[in-house]
């Protein structure tokens, strides 16, 4: 049941994206200009942080995406704005804000961090959520001061396998289920029939899709053996950093402007203190 519970959650995404980048490819083509233009504006916005009682992959690839954005806004409304003061004479003493974000970057994205990790599990047939954890914590625990045991706490519903120092604060994560996660595979004949659907629409999105087998047989002839062993299994967390590096080197090449939402109060509500 969980095996067909992932995989209908798999086709469902795959269906959601490819026909998000149908319909943003076909506006691109209803309002493109055929003039060369070096200049755009875009607004990015994304979901926020999450602490939620239950914390699971899902939050980990949306705190990541955070933590990397929120590094972004430090650099330029702190460290360059200290570097303009120091360009224009002015008598400055650096300020450190503490909002120094790479430790917690590099636990999660960086060789043997955290996704690399659940990567490399995800190849083993025989590896687990267990697996992952020990791993996990062989690597990182006590050698890292971002990556810490969970605390004990009654109030909490639901196990806690780990806890992330965040900038946002600590987050407590459960790792069951995350390999299954991770891995998403679509079910090719599924796919198949998809791709002779009488909808034309559905067709057409699934029309480029390439197959483990067609995928492992382009490698083969191409004599690429470790094309071969990327072309037919991309993970979920290995997509997700190549997306959010594109975005990042994109926002670097820009000139950003930020909009920051204030809360208030914890309760949101008026009159609250």
């Amino acid at each position: 049941i969980s095996q067909v519970t992932y995989a209908v959650g798999a086709l469902s995404k795959s269906v959601y994206d490819r026909m998000f980048r149908w319909l943003v490819s076909r506006i691109n083509k209803t309002l493109d200009t055929k003039l060369p233009r070096q200049f755009f504006i875009g607004v990015l916005d994304i979901a926020g942080f999450e602490i939620f009682d239950f914390n699971s992959f899902e939050q980990l690839c949306i705190n990541f995406t955070n933590e990397k954005l929120q590094q972004f806004f430090n650099h330029h409304m702190f460290v360059l704005e200290q570097e303009e003061y120091k360009k224009e004479g002015i008598e400055w003493t650096f300020i450190d804000f503490g909002m120094d974000l790479q430790a917690c970057i590099d636990l999660i994205e960086k060789p043997m961090g955290i996704m690399s990790i659940l990567e490399e599990e995800c190849m083993f047939p025989k590896a687990s959520d267990m697996t992952f954890k020990a791993k996990l914590y062989d690597n990182h625990l006590g050698k890292s001061p971002n990556l810490q045991k969970p605390r004990p706490d009654k109030k909490r519903k639901y196990e806690a396998h780990f806890e992330l120092v965040h900038y946002a604060g600590m987050v407590p994560y459960n790792i069951i289920g995350w390999l299954d996660k991770n891995k998403d595979p679509l079910n090719e004949t599924v796919v198949g029939i998809f791709q002779k659907a009488s909808n034309k629409l559905l067709g057409a999105i699934f029309e480029n899709y390439c197959s483990s087998s067609s995928a492992a047989e382009q490698a083969k002839s191409a004599g690429d053996k470790k094309r071969k062993k990327g072309a037919s299994f991309q993970t979920v967390s290995s997509l997700h950093r190549e997306n959010l590096n594109k975005l990042m080197t994109n926002l670097r090449s820009t000139s950003p402007h930020f909009v920051r939402c204030i809360i208030p109060n914890e309760s949101k509500t008026p009159g609250a203190q």
